[in-house]
């Protein structure tokens, strides 16, 4: 079966859109995934604390949020959003993102950030965002995030320390980019 709402469609995943209605499950896989995703990111464990979280990313204000799926099923496999988008001289955003256990270590998501990566770049009126730049920002211990954008042909730009609070505390992070126009881009 395949969602047919998919914005993007690679052979083993599709894009969609978040959903208040989605509530439910994304929650049951974050409890599901609390293994994988600790210290590195909470994502909403509530319905509540899903709402709150989705409605932004519905809106698109400033941000917009894909849910990867798995297109046999429709199963929620993760999340990408891009985040703090700015337009004009910039057209630039931030990636954050997570998967969920059942998917991990399947490829998934290497699929699903070539299309992020895609949408991201294609024209606005091709249905895309028109962005330049995508930049991901990632704490030094969290290696299969590395391997991700590295995989996905982003370059390793440089280091912040104490850069966002995670789980608790002040955490350091690599700051990766991809830009139009490069290889993997």
């Amino acid at each position: 079966m395949s969602f047919s709402a998919y914005l993007r469609e690679g052979e083993h995943v599709g894009l969609r859109p978040f959903r208040l209605a989605d509530g439910p499950e994304f929650t049951a896989r974050v409890h599901e995934s609390r293994h994988l995703h600790h210290p590195w990111l909470s994502p909403p464990a509530t319905t509540e604390e899903y709402e709150a979280y989705a409605t932004p990313l519905i809106e698109g204000a400033g941000r917009v949020g894909f849910l990867v799926c798995e297109r046999e099923t429709g199963a929620i496999a993760g999340f990408v959003n891009i985040n703090n988008i700015v337009y004009g001289a910039f057209d630039c955003g931030a990636l954050g993102y997570g998967a969920f256990a059942h998917a991990a270590g399947r490829g998934l998501f290497r699929e699903a950030l070539g299309l992020v990566v895609a949408q991201a770049f294609a024209p606005g009126d091709e249905g895309g965002l028109g962005l330049h730049r995508l930049e991901a920002n990632i704490q030094p211990g969290n290696a299969a995030s590395l391997a991700l954008v590295r995989g996905a042909g982003f370059r390793q730009e440089g280091f912040s320390p104490d850069f966002l609070f995670v789980d608790g505390a002040w955490r350091d992070h690599e700051r990766w980019a991809i830009t139009a126009g490069m290889p993997g881009a």
